[in-house]
């Protein structure tokens, strides 16, 4: 099946060109960056590796992903989400996909272990939010998880199942409780992750962003499970 690899981006100048050229050194792939907002080069500097760039001015995670989206070409069998910070290393992509193409999942979680010479994968505060979410949403759908990590693969024909339509940081937890209810076949894979290669991060540079995102992130698992929304996918 023909992948393709969408990164939502803000004011990523410094990360995204070698990041894309990591990519590309996996293979052929449509690289699809959604711009979201950038006051810096960072649409100047995908379009020049080759990737295609779509605009979405309104800042939200959820609302670049859905941008990129809509630029998905029709061949496209499996979509990838990743961060275009360097964080998620491209080289582990064959891991991520694996299961996919052997026909033994739907989606696969990449999740984020400390890489080499780390004593962490995350920042305390967002190490244990991630924690805390986590463990909410096994709580509430009886499903395994153990990260909400940006790095997964989906196979197009689900990820149009699900509806997905957060505009911001809520975006991965609704991704994983619409395949609770849709009946996914999810698997988490571990995958050691990376700091990002320049800045701050836009949720856990700040223990503000990281108590905001986890609030919404706590409100998007809730919301599916007590109040059943329109968009809710059903098994």
């Amino acid at each position: 099946m023909r992948v393709a690899i969408l990164l939502p981006a803000r004011n990523e100048e410094e990360a995204i060109g070698p990041t894309l050229a990591e990519i590309a050194a996996q293979g052929p792939a449509q690289i699809i960056v959604a711009d979201n907002g950038s006051t810096d080069r960072t649409a100047e500097r995908a379009a020049a590796r080759g990737a295609t760039v779509v605009r979405e001015p309104r800042a939200g995670y959820g609302r670049a992903c859905l941008a990129a989206m809509r630029a998905l070409d029709p061949s496209i069998g499996i979509v990838v989400f990743m961060d275009a910070d360097g964080s998620d290393d491209p080289a582990y992509l064959p891991r991520l996909l694996e299961p996919i193409l052997e026909q033994q999942a739907d989606f696969v979680i990449g999740v984020r272990l400390a890489a080499a010479g780390d004593s962490r994968s995350l920042p305390l505060h967002q190490e244990w939010g991630n924690r805390v979410c986590t463990a909410f949403l096994r709580l509430l759908y009886r499903v395994p998880c153990s990260d909400l990590g940006p790095f997964r693969a989906i196979r197009r024909d689900a990820l149009d199942r699900l509806r997905m339509c957060h505009p911001d940081f809520g975006w991965t937890a609704e991704m994983q409780v619409k395949a609770a209810l849709a009946g996914l076949r999810t698997r988490e894979i571990p995958i050691p992750h990376r700091p990002r290669r320049a800045g701050k991060s836009k949720v856990s540079g700040t223990f503000r962003g990281t108590v905001l995102a986890g609030s919404k992130i706590l409100w998007t698992i809730a919301r599916y499970r007590f109040f059943s929304p329109a968009d809710a996918p059903r098994n």
